[in-house]
């Protein structure tokens, strides 16, 4: 991407903002790296520093976050020092810049312990300023897509593995699924080479081989929609190699018992469209039982929302139709970066924003008790899982907690106060031990005592990072050594 080429595609959603920093923080950085290469050999400012400024423009992000993407590596790999970026370019950009930047003058101990200093870092630095992680997703993004220039086969692997295991969850967590999805299927790509070639083919000829019926289908769902005044535009559902392949080693498929493999998007105007447009599928198409969920109803925790269900056509092909508003489609596609694309002349609070990145930085609180390095990585696996089950208190008012979670962690859920004089639990009317684990549905009473107390062996079954924090944090304050 030229100079000309960013101008005018950040021009294109921003047409009235004088570009005079972006010009600067691109001349600056050309200059700065000049003669660095990359280990594919290609130009260092080219090739990397452009292609992550690329993929925030994508995002439609703002200036000071396109400046902080051209200049995300000049602490890192060029003399520049932290004060000549904030004469340069001031505060908020320097800061995004430092979050992003690997600590480099510690010596560690273990690959983990220096995996985790410098998610610490990053996450203290994302609690100031959230756009962070748009950087460093956009980075980690492009480093993938060129993992195969990495000579050193163990780094790739780690690389992979990390990216799978914290980036693509987080991307996911952050309602960026545009991002998630890419970096499953690059890491898939490189860690099981072999599975994904062989599922990448099994893909493309299912989709060629039913490329017929599909649009016969789009034809026929389009016929019905409009006929019924439904406003509507129908997408194609993106292929996710990982979550295919990772379904058919949870459940021990094989790639020809998947049928949900092929799939459309219908998106309209309202929520009331998006009932009217199911009923309408549900009447014209034959509905597969028990596929049918409803994340408008109850949104996920990052806050998707959309329709799932799942028709069978009459050439015996199975369908996967998601139905959602355009405002929920923007806030699938672009996540807290659709804060930034639509924060211009914004007067309200952007509770889907604040909603999203709350528990961020209530984990950054947490995880100040979680010392040991695969204690915090383990933890913050946890955390970001959208994998999750809706427990309900005797009030039915609902919890959501990760996939796992047992019933200490649902009194910490409520209040510290409760955990902390956690006695027993009720699940159903039926008292449970503490190791019980929730499944959807299930509605929880939990019972105190005020001589009750957080316990050692309350950390074997707590789950969360807020309630083996808090449990830590009782434990010491009684003199308990951990």
């Amino acid at each position: 991407m030229t100079k000309e080429e960013m101008l005018g595609k950040f021009r294109s959603y921003n047409p009235n903002q004088d570009t005079k920093l972006l010009e600067e923080a691109y001349d600056f950085a050309k200059k700065a790296h000049e003669g660095q290469k990359r280990a594919s050999g290609d130009p260092y400012f080219d090739n990397h520093c452009m292609a992550v400024v690329e993929i925030l423009l994508d995002h439609k992000l703002d200036m000071e976050t396109l400046c902080a993407g051209i200049l995300h590596d000049i602490l890192e790999d060029t003399e520049y020092k932290v004060v000549d970026l904030e004469k340069r370019f001031g505060k908020n950009i320097t800061h995004m810049v430092q979050g992003v930047t690997k600590i480099s003058d510690l010596k560690f101990s273990s690959s983990d312990e220096e995996t985790v200093e410098n998610w610490r870092k990053m996450l203290v630095a994302i609690a100031k300023d959230v756009r962070v992680i748009l950087v460093k997703l956009a980075d980690r993004t492009h480093n993938m897509r060129t993992l195969q220039f990495l000579p050193d086969a163990d780094r790739r692997k780690r690389k992979a593995t990390e990216t799978l295991n914290l980036y693509a969850p987080l991307a996911q967590r952050l309602g960026m699924f545009s991002l998630k999805t890419e970096l499953e299927d690059l890491s898939f790509k490189h860690l099981c080479p072999s599975e994904f070639a062989k599922l990448y083919a099994q893909v493309e000829k299912r989709t060629k081989d039913r490329e017929g019926a599909l649009n016969s289908f789009r034809e026929k769902l389009s016929k019905i929609l409009e006929e019924d005044g439904i406003p509507f535009r129908l997408l194609s559902r993106a292929k996710n190699y990982y979550s295919i392949y990772r379904k058919m080693q949870k459940q021990n498929l094989t790639f020809a018992q998947i049928q949900d493999s092929l799939g459309v998007r219908i998106i309209t105007q309202t929520v009331a469209d998006c009932y009217r447009a199911l009923g309408m599928v549900h009447s014209t198409f034959r509905p597969i039982t028990g596929s049918f969920t409803d994340y408008i109803a109850m949104p996920k925790v990052n806050m998707y929302q959309s329709i799932h269900t799942t028709v069978m056509l009459e050439t015996g092909d199975i369908v996967e139709i998601q139905i959602r508003t355009e405002e929920m489609h923007r806030v699938c596609e672009y996540g807290i970066a659709a804060h930034w694309r639509y924060k211009v002349g914004a007067t309200k609070t952007d509770k889907n924003f604040d909603e999203k990145i709350n528990w961020l930085r209530q984990w950054i609180e947490w995880q100040q008790d979680l010392t040991a390095p695969r204690e915090f990585l383990e933890g913050f696996k946890t955390d970001i899982t959208l994998q999750q089950v809706f427990v309900f208190t005797p009030k039915a008012e609902v919890k959501s907690l990760p996939e796992g979670s047992t019933p200490i962690d649902f009194a910490y859920a409520i209040h510290s106060d409760i955990g902390d004089k956690y006695w027993g639990a009720k699940v159903n009317n039926k008292m449970v031990r503490m190791d019980y684990v929730f499944k959807t549905g299930d509605i929880c009473e939990i019972v105190t005592r005020n001589n009750s107390g957080p316990k050692y062996d309350w950390l074997e079954v707590a789950k969360t990072a807020h309630a083996r924090s808090r449990i830590k944090r009782m434990l010491r304050e009684k003199g308990i050594q951990l």
